[in-house]
Parts: structure tokens; C-alpha cells; sequence
């Protein structure tokens, strides 16, 4: 299978449609990178215009309408060694009393990525705030695939083609699945995290550009209906809307479908396997849609 190296020079602020950068078959692999969400680059450099650009599309061959599209994300770096944030939480994650006490929307947090270490440290020539350092736990916040019926959907909100989630199990070593809802599935990716807290409450993550390696496959004929993945120790599924019950719905009924499709199980059984054994994880809380992730443990799975 194919190594391509790849060095974009266009970015889109949407996912659809839009003129394939590279076309790639099953099985190979795409060494790339990102820009931040502001369109800054490894040496912080404008490289466009900020709201989440995304490297791509690409254009994987053989990929039809009705199949699912495989995406292996098989390394995920900060291509540099600064990052920034916001300060503020989101208004609707705290009481409204609370609103008028919150910092400044304006004001923000800029981070030092220590690669080697592992962790990041926040910087603050000023002294106003307190020494914080965190573990790194680099994560794709926007990612997918062209929306459905010719959609260009905005990469600041998520749907059923995926976009901006925002969840921080979206890290290398994970399996992601999509459905294609164009020929090539035109797969997109951007919005680099160095780390990030459940729900993005701030509306940031430490945002900084991304160094990055995927692998695709092609499942023909399997239909999908929302964003699935995998890791070593959980299956999960993906619900994008709002109010947060609806994308709770959207998960939980694409975890029912793919335990009957994929495992064998009937639908009583997918049922009592929810039931008994789910685990609820929360994406994006932030942007005009939410993200509710729905996850089982693969140990249930095996007995």
C-alpha cells in the first residue's frame, strides 16, 4: 500500500463538496499536517483564515454512497511548540446568576508545548494567574466526512458527516467510522488539540497546529447512519445535535444498529447490552451542536 506525503496549500471552513486535493485507495496512508483554528501554521505563521480550516478533501477510490468509510488514526502531534486557549466557560455550562461573573471573552491563554515531557504548561508573563501544567493528549477536535444531499456544512457546528465534535478520544491509536454520503467520501480533518477538557466548555482546547498520519479502508455495502469508532478497549458511536437528549438519542440508537450488523447480537440482546454495560462520554458542548458519545467496553463484548 501507498505512503503519500502531502503538504496542503488550500484549507475549506466547510466540509462538502469541494474539489478533492489527493485521491488515495484503500489501505493507504497519508502523512499531513494542519493548521490551527486560527489558520496559523508549525511556525505560527497565517496560513489562511481562521474558523477551523480543514486540510483536504480527499478523495478515497472505490468509496460509494452507502459504505463506510475506515479511518485508522495512526499518529497525532503538535507540529510545534505553542498553543493557545480561552479562559472563559461556555454561558450555558453554569448558572445564569453565575454569567456576569465570568472572565473576559476576549482574553487569551497561551501555552507552552513540552513534546518531550509530555505535558503543557501554561505561560504567564503577567503573574495573574496560577501555575498550571497539564498532560498532553493530542486529539482531533474537526474531522469527517462531505456532508449529505451536496451539503457544505460549517466546521464550527457537527452532524451526521461529523465536523467539529470535539471529543478528546479522538486520539491516535483510535478507529473512526463514517458514512459516505458522496462518491470518495471526501474525508476532511483539522482542528488540532494538544489537550483538551470533556465538552470543550472554554470553546478551546490548547489549539495549535498538527503533524498527523491516517490510513483508510472502505467497509462496501456497510450503511451507517452517525460517526462510530474503536479502541483497545471500547466500541463507541456518535450523536451531533441539540438539545443534548436528541444526540444522546442519535448515539444510542447507532450503538442498537451496530451491535445487530456488526456482532450478531438481537435487538433484545443490544438492548439489555446498553442497558447493563453503557458507558456515556461528553464531546462538544460548546458549539451550535452537541456531542454525545455512547461507548461499550469490549470486554462485554467478548462474553
Amino acid at each position: 500500500m501507498t505512503v503519500h506525503h502531502f503538504t496542503p496549500t488550500i484549507y475549506h471552513r466547510t466540509m462538502g463538496s469541494h474539489a478533492p486535493v489527493l485521491h488515495i485507495a484503500p489501505g493507504d496512508s497519508v502523512i499531513t499536517t494542519t493548521v490551527d483554528a486560527w489558520g496559523l501554521d508549525a511556525s505560527e505563521q497565517k496560513a489562511t483564515e481562521g474558523g477551523n480550516p480543514m486540510t483536504g478533501p480527499f478523495y478515497i477510490d472505490g468509496a460509494e454512497v452507502g459504505d463506510t468509510l475506515v479511518v485508522y488514526l495512526d499518529h497525532l502531534a503538535p507540529s510545534r511548540a505553542t498553543g493557545w486557549g480561552r479562559p472563559r466557560l461556555a454561558t450555558n455550562v453554569v448558572n445564569p446568576d453565575e454569567v456576569a461573573s465570568l472572565p473576559e471573552q476576549n482574553e487569551i491563554l497561551r501555552w507552552v508545548l513540552e513534546r518531550e515531557r509530555g505535558t503543557a504548561s501554561l505561560r504567564d508573563p503577567l503573574g495573574k494567574l496560577g501555575h498550571f501544567t497539564l498532560p498532553l493528549n493530542p486529539m482531533l477536535g474537526c474531522f469527517g466526512v462531505a456532508a449529505m444531499d451536496g451539503q457544505a456544512i460549517s466546521t464550527a457546528t457537527s452532524a451526521e458527516h461529523g465536523g467539529n465534535m470535539d471529543y478528546n478520544g479522538f486520539v491516535a491509536g483510535t478507529t473512526v467510522y463514517f458514512p459516505v454520503f458522496a462518491p470518495g467520501a471526501l474525508f476532511h480533518l483539522g482542528d488540532g488539540h494538544a489537550a483538551q477538557g470533556d465538552g470543550e466548555v472554554c470553546g478551546t482546547g490548547i489549539e495549535t497546529s498538527f503533524e498527523v498520519k491516517f490510513t483508510v479502508d472502505v467497509l462496501k455495502g456497510v450503511r451507517s447512519r452517525w460517526p462510530r469508532g474503536e479502541n483497545k478497549d471500547y466500541i463507541f458511536t456518535v450523536g451531533n445535535a441539540r438539545p443534548l437528549d436528541q444526540a444522546m438519542q442519535h448515539a444510542t440508537t447507532e450503538m442498537l444498529a451496530w451491535l445487530q450488523q456488526r456482532y450478531g447480537y438481537s435487538l433484545v440482546e443490544a438492548n439489555v447490552l446498553i442497558g447493563y454495560g453503557v458507558e456515556y462520554d461528553l464531546g462538544n458542548m460548546f458549539d451550535p451542536a452537541y456531542t454525545m458519545v455512547c461507548k461499550l467496553p469490549k470486554r462485554l463484548l467478548e462474553t
